[in-house]
């Protein structure tokens, strides 16, 4: 069959991807400390074929694309005030370090919306929406006993944010790559604000569009190639 059709298809099948991570952002418009995401595309495999004439040597031909790693907007979101004493937002680059007790698994997000949690009978330490504990700069949990306590909030980063892993509830898990957690003393904690999310609505609408455009265009070239075998068959 026509390799135009099977490029046309992974061509379809790649803005396909991208329209639903632009749809992801646009769901996420009000996420606190959500971080745009954006699909990297790479090329498949090239032929090199001989021209007609011998005068215009190899011929090399592609095969498409398909899409690759999702990457991150790593920029820091608007401010929003929210006059709680248990929110805080990152004044600078860094995470806040989520420990879940019951898996034993650390993650990092911007998203400084906490509360009071108790464990064991008179026991109350700082954790997130979810009941999962922030960690303090030594990597250990936060003891409350007020509201208006002045709290040790530990701010991570990563030398190198490449491949970094994306979980539920905007958390990201680093690899392996990524290396150790880097304590950031440089940073501001903003109290009674939020780190609102990053995605500019009017951006996305424009790659929206353009991804339609696209698709519809590798949609209208499988119908043509797939004419064209019908007049080659019907030929025949």
């Amino acid at each position: 069959m026509n390799i135009a059709f099977y490029t046309a298809a992974v061509g379809a099948n790649a803005q396909q991807a991208r329209l639903d991570t632009i749809a992801n952002n646009m769901s996420n418009l009000q996420t606190d400390g959500y971080k745009a995401q954006s699909i990297g595309f790479s090329d498949l495999l090239y032929n090199n074929m001989k021209a007609q004439s011998p005068n215009n040597g190899d011929l090399t031909v592609g095969s498409g694309v398909r899409a690759g790693q999702t990457n991150f907007n790593f920029d820091g979101g608007a401010l929003l005030t929210t006059d709680r004493t248990m929110d805080y937002a990152i004044m600078g680059n860094g995470y806040f370090a989520i420990y879940n007790i019951e898996e034993d698994r650390l993650s990092y997000t911007r998203n400084g919306s906490f509360h009071r949690a108790q464990m064991g009978e008179n026991a109350f330490y700082l954790a997130a929406q979810n009941g999962d504990f922030v960690l303090d700069s030594n990597m250990e949990l936060i003891p409350v006993n007020s509201d208006n306590d002045d709290l040790d909030i530990g701010v991570f980063d990563f030398a190198n944010k490449n491949g970094i892993l994306l979980q539920g509830e905007n958390r990201f898990i680093p690899v392996e790559q990524n290396g150790e957690p880097i304590l950031q003393t440089d940073v501001t904690l903003k109290r009674g604000y939020l780190e609102g999310s990053n995605v500019e609505l009017p951006y996305e609408m424009t790659k929206m569009i353009e991804t339609e455009r696209a698709y519809q265009l590798s949609l209208r070239m499988i119908k043509t190639s797939d004419e064209i075998e019908e007049t080659i068959n019907t030929m025949r």
